[in-house]
């Protein structure tokens, strides 16, 4: 990784004192070398070479070999006798050096430096040349010249090599690095995948490895090169070869290549995945890297278990499972109307527990048949793979023959009429070969509830015709009716749904009522509200001051009351008087927004008839109560249902009739007050210190049916929270904390400024 110059390239000026000497080296081999030995020492010998490319390197190294005559030895030996020279360099970007061009001179000429001899020649002594190696640089222009300067020495410069260092191209770690000629301490080479080699992640970053100025790599490369799907690494990791036939590599990675899983195969070089042999398979939730697998066999030896219409199935595993492990069974259920007819499937009215596909177990129960019929019953074993493969799954039949003397089912449940409260239903009576039906029982539930034994009720009836009474008005019910003989019970039949009225089925005749009963009332209401509407307008208009700006509630001429519920002897008349009972059919909890004091606040939707659906706010009184709570809890409904103000929130009514009890109000968007008025704290304690001096003025006006209790003061009061407490703003007492509002002093200066 060098280039060098001999001295031939070297050139001799006339007015130096260098002699050209032809001579041999230690080779024997013809050599030019450049002598010298002054006599006087008073003047500088240069000697200069010809312009010297530096072919991109930005420093280079001199090797000067050269021997140096002994001052004692010399015969004319002077003061000025010198066993040293100097080294220069001149960078140009042109071959321009002439006789006096640049001068012969330090500047601009920039000196390497002073050059001693290790040896010295004697005479009679042994005779030894010097080695020197010098480093020039930074160079920066296209090339440079080389000067010798000898000032009083007796020597003989035997050759000059100029060479530089680079650090040769390189194959590491899956990545190759080019040749990099070091321009610095350490210069950074950026290198590439081998061929069939890749970087994983969206910005990969390119292989790294740094070149020292010495044409040595430092330290290992920085790269994430790794061979790709089908290739492994080399020893050494030099490249990346094709995975030979019967192997595979999944991904690309480190890992070697692997031999294709069982029942599977590859022919070809550089695989990625191996395919399966034929009849066997993989299922969609298997890796590439997994076995292949074929469906199970049959099931075997199943056992028969009747009880009348009842029957119990069970088997044993397969003798091949197909290699897996998620081995499930199915049961198809067919009915023959002869042992040698053919067969249909069975209808919806059979059952099965656990399950009919889908079983984990070898048990299955089955109940819901027909009596004397014959049903053809196959277990079927399957696994993962089962679907893929062209045959049907393996599986092992058996006929059944049910008991005579079972009743059969009861189907085709019709209602005859309907009320608000009651069904009266009716059905046909099933053939009945061998026994007389001695009694019919009903099961019926509320659709809403579900099926949960809990909510559902039975009744017996002698006849083929039964009235439901005592349910609930435009509720969906479940019925399914039985058949009782001297052999017993038979299963419940299909279920059939029924509803309350108010139905949605226009063509009622109580629905025809219900519209012209709503439309005489709402005719009625608009002409009652015209009528006071004209009533309060005249008022206004006789006295301005007593007119009625928030719509509350009058007691005689232009005064507002307010009845507190707590006045009630029974807090449930002020509930009753002040809020409507809603039927919960009628609401529809959608999710849960909050809690309060006594439960959940949820979102829902109101649908009350002959009005439009819409978002309504709904409060909850959670499971375990007290008489006290409840109280409490409806308490805020008869308050609330005694305003009807845009700026106060709207009671849509109550739900007291079943569990939770509820209270519904009207949705709005941004929440809580409180919680708005946190985040802005001028705004609250403005209005909180209104509403403080509304509590100390002594300036209300009375009235019987207001409530006479008087707000406590502060000075009433031990401290801040129980005065919160008292004034039922407890809620507020760390804010109270946080503001300053610490002692029942500072309590008494707050006010709206």
């Amino acid at each position: 990784n060098y280039y060098k110059k001999q001295n031939s390239n070297l050139k001799l000026h006339h007015v130096s004192q260098w002699d050209e000497v032809s001579g041999l080296d230690e080779e024997n081999n013809s050599v030019r070398t450049y002598q010298i030995c002054q006599t006087d020492g008073s003047s500088s010998q240069w000697l200069r070479s010809k312009l010297i490319e530096r072919r991109g390197a930005s420093q280079v190294y001199v090797e000067l070999r050269f021997t140096m005559i002994e001052c004692s030895s010399r015969s004319t030996h002077h003061r000025s006798c010198k066993e040293t020279f100097n080294l220069f360099y001149y960078q140009s970007d042109t071959d321009d050096a002439t006789a006096t061009h640049p001068a012969w001179m330090e500047n601009p000429y920039v000196k390497v430096d002073t050059v001693a001899a290790d040896f010295l020649l004697r005479k009679g002594g042994e005779k030894k040349f010097n080695v020197k190696v010098l480093r020039l640089g930074p160079l920066v222009k296209r090339g440079f010249y080389l000067a010798f300067q000898a000032q009083g020495a007796c020597m003989a410069l035997l050759s000059v090599r100029v060479f530089f260092k680079k650090c040769p191209a390189v194959t590491r770690s899956l990545s190759v690095f080019p040749e990099t000629v070091p321009r610095s301490l350490v210069q950074e080479a950026v290198g590439v995948c081998v061929a069939n080699a890749e970087q994983p992640g969206p910005r990969p970053r390119p292989p790294k490895m740094f070149c020292g100025e010495d044409g040595q790599w430092v330290e290992q490369p920085s790269s994430s090169c790794t061979c790709r799907a089908g290739y492994e690494a080399t020893p050494g990791e030099l490249e990346c070869r094709a995975c030979p036939a019967g192997q595979f590599k999944l991904g690309s990675g480190p890992g070697p290549c692997s031999p294709c899983p069982e029942s599977s195969h590859t022919g070809e070089f550089g695989a990625a995945s191996c395919v399966c042999r034929p009849g066997y398979y993989r299922a969609p939730s298997d890796s590439l890297d997994t076995p292949c697998t074929r469906p199970p066999s049959s099931p075997r030896g199943l056992f028969p278990q009747i009880n009348d219409t009842s029957l119990t199935l069970e088997w044993s595993e397969p003798v091949d499972s197909g290699g897996r492990s998620d081995l499930s069974y199915s049961v198809q259920c067919s009915v023959c109307s002869s042992p040698a007819g053919p067969c249909t499937a069975c209808g919806e009215g059979v059952s099965y527990r656990p399950a009919q596909t889908a079983i984990h177990g070898r048990r299955v129960s089955i109940w819901g048949l027909r009596p004397h019929t014959t049903y053809t019953f196959t277990v079927q074993a399957l696994n993962g793979v089962s679907t893929l493969s062209q045959q049907g799954p393996a599986g092992d039949s058996i006929n059944i023959t049910t008991g005579r003397n079972v009743p059969v089912l009861v189907s085709g449940i019709r209602k005859s009429t309907a009320t608000e409260s009651s069904l009266t239903l009716h059905w046909a009576v099933p053939a009945q070969p061998h026994y007389s039906i001695l009694q019919y029982q009903l099961r019926y539930c509320e659709k809403e509830r579900g099926a949960d034994e809990h909510w559902c009720r039975y009744k017996e009836s002698e006849s083929n015709q039964v009235v439901l009474s005592d349910l609930r008005r435009a509720t969906q019910y479940e019925v399914q009716v039985r058949a009782r003989t001297q052999a017993g019970y038979s299963s419940f039949g299909p279920a059939t749904s029924f509803r309350t009225l108010p139905d949605d089925d226009p063509s009622s005749p109580l629905l025809v009522t219900g519209v012209l009963i709503t439309m005489g009332m709402l005719l009625l209401i608009t002409v009652i509200g015209i009528a006071i509407y004209c009533i309060r307008k005249q008022n206004r208009l006789k006295d301005p001051e007593l007119n009625d700006k928030n719509g509350q509630y009058l007691m005689g001429q232009g005064v507002k009351v307010y009845i507190d519920p707590f006045t009630y002897e029974d807090p449930n008349e002020a509930v009753r008087e002040f809020a409507k009972e809603i039927d919960v059919s009628c609401v529809k909890i959608e999710e849960v927004i909050g809690a309060g004091e006594f439960g959940e606040v949820c979102r829902g939707r109101l649908r009350v008839p002959g009005k439009k659906e819409n978002y309504v706010a709904i409060k909850t009184l959670k499971g375990g109560y007290t008489d006290k709570q409840r109280r409490d809890f409806l308490s805020e409904a008869s308050i609330m249902g005694q305003f009807q103000h845009p700026n106060i929130i709207h009671l849509e009514g109550i739900i007291t009739a079943s569990c939770p009890v509820m209270i519904i109000t009207e949705f709005m968007e941004n929440g809580a007050l409180d919680s708005f008025l946190r985040v802005r704290p001028a705004t609250y304690y403005k209005l909180f210190s209104i509403q403080y001096e509304l509590f100390c003025s002594k300036e209300v006006p009375s009235h019987p049916l207001l409530d006479q209790r008087s707000p406590p003061t502060p000075a009433s009061c031990s401290s801040v929270g129980e005065w919160l407490r008292a004034i039922k703003m407890e809620r507020y007492e760390e804010s109270f904390l946080q503001a300053g509002y610490t002692s029942i002093q500072l309590l008494t200066h707050l006010n709206t400024e």
